[in-house]
């Protein structure tokens, strides 16, 4: 059993236990999370197709932790110039581990 869910402007397929990265998002470590807009769901042979959601379709999950992703540098130099600046970004991240798949 599968299922493609939107989330951050994303798109992720998941199924039962597995655990995904994704944007952060509100809640405790332990905390429940819904993801209601499922694209497609697949069971065996059957899959539904969304148009664009698959309709009274969630997926469940359970937050593992939150967290700050790797440093992404951004440098810009200009040439002859004496001219250079460098920044750094860390994004924020949430770990989820994905507990069920309910079309209903």
């Amino acid at each position: 059993m599968f299922a493609v869910i939107k989330t951050g402007g994303k798109q992720y397929r998941v199924a039962a236990d597995d655990v995904l990265t994704i944007g952060n998002i509100t809640g405790e470590v332990g905390d429940t999370v819904e993801f209601g807009e499922v694209l497609a769901y697949g069971d065996g042979d059957n899959t539904t197709l969304g148009a664009p959601l698959v309709q009274g379709a969630k997926v469940t999950g359970e937050i593992v932790e939150h967290g700050r992703s790797k440093t992404v540098i951004a440098f810009k130099k200009r040439r002859r110039q004496n001219s250079r600046r460098k920044r750094g970004n860390r994004q924020m991240h949430t770990v989820v581990r994905i507990t069920g798949i309910n079309a209903a």
